[in-house]
């Protein structure tokens, strides 16, 4: 290809200038007194054995300390949980005395109503069908009684 067919033609007269703000990078100069690494390195690689007792007690330290904040926290939350427990049972309480949750549920007990029942002998017609007191004549009968004394 000629020079005038080039797609640079037009840019082949024109001087070319250098930007300031570039420039090479100095060589590199390596000390007199490099040492280079020998074929095997492995010599490099000692473990200091004098080190061991110390990692290990700061070690075995470090592993109790642990256990003991594990073991505290789990009785804080232990007994967070037990007071949780108290106040909801307590709570209960107020409002159904004697309740208990882990119990077997409460069943009404029969009181001697202090009022003397005769034993009387039941007829005919009262055999095959006997009517029982509702709650509420049980509890007039009582109030009357207490009145009476």
């Amino acid at each position: 290809m000629s020079k005038s067919q080039s797609q640079y033609a037009a840019a082949s007269g024109l001087p070319l200038i250098k930007s300031p703000s570039l420039r090479l990078p100095r060589p590199v100069e390596l000390p007199p007194d490099i040492h280079p690494l020998p074929d095997s390195v492995t010599a490099y690689f000692v473990y200091p054995f004098t080190l061991e007792p110390h990692v290990l007690t700061v070690e075995a330290s470090r592993r109790s300390t642990l256990a003991a904040h594990a073991t505290r926290r789990e009785a804080y939350l232990k007994a967070r949980e037990e007071e949780k427990e108290r106040r909801k049972r307590e709570a209960l309480r107020k409002i159904a005395p004697g309740f208990e949750p882990r119990s077997t549920p409460l069943v009404p007990t029969k009181r001697f109503s202090g009022i003397p029942i005769s034993p009387t002998t039941p007829s005919a017609d009262d055999s095959t069908h006997r009517r029982t007191k509702s709650v509420m004549e049980e509890l007039v009968d009582h109030l009357a009684a207490l009145d009476s004394k």
